[in-house]
């Protein structure tokens, strides 16, 4: 609280939840026999369920009803396998949700990477915008994915996070996520086998897509981020939209590309 972090969250094995209830938190979500997901403040994800849901009637007020599919992506930066991820998914529903991580632990920042993803797919009829908020791909549901952790608690995390998702899903009449077949990632990996899993279970659809390929190797932002690393920021632009290419040759971009250049690690394990 002194350092201004008042919206709290913490996990708790299941036979602790009570007595953090007693201290004020709430559960959000929980892996049966494994761990219990709670923040401080009762309405919060009710709150973000909320504020989705006034997005895709903003957005899309005569599909809000409908059954919809979903993506959820980093887009750290936005490449043409997302697009085609995203081109692929919006063929098989008429209302896709694309949610880019909100959280800012990545090279490219998030109001950057949230940018690019939606100039990226102007071109693409029926979709919503949504950033994530602190209930997908974050900090507090999957840490996982920003730090380097042992394959059994990935799998926990993962698990919470689909847990989480799952409610979501259910506000906004998801009934299909999409997802690009993961041929580097150790952690994306292990995530995707664990939502295909639980999603399943609960009666909904994991759609995995081949991924799109350049020159026979298939297209990652990480590439895209090693060749900016290197130096070699125009041979991205096979990799990725014009827009993307576009926002690199910018001022802004150069900063954000001088960031990459003087990072220690660019591939995400």
């Amino acid at each position: 609280y002194e350092r201004g972090n008042t919206h709290l969250f913490l996990y708790t094995k299941c036979s602790t939840a009570l007595f953090f209830r007693d201290l004020g938190f709430y559960e959000i979500a929980r892996v049966p026999d494994r761990v219990v997901f709670m923040e401080n403040r009762k309405q919060g994800l009710e709150a973000f369920l909320m504020e989705l849901k006034k997005e895709t009637e903003a957005a899309a007020p005569g599909l809000s009803g409908e059954a919809a599919g979903a993506i959820v992506m980093n887009a750290n930066p936005f490449t043409l396998g997302h697009r085609y991820l995203v081109e692929e998914a919006s063929r098989r529903c008429s209302l896709l949700h694309i949610f880019v991580v909100s959280e800012d632990a990545s090279l490219v920042p998030a109001d950057v990477r949230m940018r690019l993803v939606k100039e990226g797919c102007a071109h693409i009829p029926g979709l919503v915008f949504h950033g994530t908020g602190s209930y997908m791909i974050s900090n507090a549901t999957f840490p996982s994915y920003f730090l380097k952790d042992e394959d059994t608690v990935i799998r926990s995390h993962a698990a919470l996070d689909i847990s989480v998702f799952k409610k979501i899903a259910a506000q906004l009449n998801i009934s299909c996520r999409f997802v690009g077949e993961e041929p580097f990632s150790h952690v994306t990996k292990i995530y995707n086998e664990v939502m295909e899993a639980e999603l399943h279970a609960a009666g909904m659809d994991c759609i995995i897509i081949p991924r799109k390929e350049a020159e026979g190797t298939a297209i990652s932002a990480s590439r895209v981020r090693s060749l900016i690393h290197e130096g070699r920021t125009e041979e991205i632009r096979s990799l990725v939209p014009e827009s993307t290419y576009r926002f690199f040759l910018s001022a802004e971009g150069q900063a954000v590309a001088e960031r990459i250049r003087n990072a220690s690690g660019v591939v995400h394990y």
